[in-house]
């Protein structure tokens, strides 16, 4: 009777697990749209992520102040460069990088907030169970992130900062893995870019915000 009783209660402590902070898979594919808060600024993206060797290629259709710009970017942080793709022209720029490669993952130090559905918790398939964390940035300002409870797939992201005020990020058609990893390396006709020693260093958004 009391090895039935332990076992009785397995299910109900796995089910009262604690949700703790996770990492997203090293390879992902999807789409993104971002906005900012004090800025005319929008953003929808398809993006290819490498944490392994800390790559990632974002292609975008942006609107900044009404005036609307496309983009291909390749950010290298092993390298420290972001070439700027023009594929239908054939050219490249290679421009210095400043930011540290951030990956996609729930801070150790993040709190969570809550566990909850998206959409219904009444039937089968009718919601995702989702996990949301809040923490502080490191540069200052909070951030709230939301992500699956099973496989910490990125399903949003709102960050508060000094210059850009509140960032919101929504993912959505996340795929693991690449499919087609030559995407991730700089095509044929960027071979020869050299660094743009009169450009500043960038990070992504002054990156795209110097079109305005």
């Amino acid at each position: 009777m009391k090895v039935f009783v332990v076992l009785a209660c397995l299910p109900a402590s796995c089910l009262a697990k604690k949700p703790r902070p996770c990492a997203s898979p090293p390879l992902m594919s999807g789409e993104f749209i971002l906005s900012t808060q004090n800025e005319n600024f929008w953003i929808y993206s398809r993006y290819l992520y490498d944490a392994l060797d800390q790559r990632t290629r974002v292609l975008d259709f942006a609107t900044i102040d009404n005036k609307t710009v496309t983009t291909d970017v390749l950010i290298l942080n092993k390298e420290g460069v972001i070439y700027e793709i023009n594929d239908r022209r054939k050219t490249c720029k290679k421009i210095p990088l400043k930011e540290d490669f951030e990956p996609i993952a729930v801070s150790s130090d993040a709190s969570l907030l809550g566990q909850f559905f998206l959409g219904s918790s009444s039937g089968a398939r009718e919601g995702l169970l989702v996990n949301t964390w809040i923490g502080e940035l490191s540069t200052g300002g909070a951030y709230l992130n939301t992500v699956t409870a099973l496989g910490c797939i990125p399903v949003s992201l709102v960050t508060q900062t000094e210059q850009y005020g509140w960032i919101m990020v929504n993912f959505f058609n996340n795929v693991i893995g690449i499919p087609d990893p030559s995407l991730l390396s700089p095509p044929s006709f960027c071979k020869d870019a050299k660094v743009m020693s009169n450009k500043e260093p960038v990070d992504f958004f002054s990156l795209f915000l110097h079109k305005k």
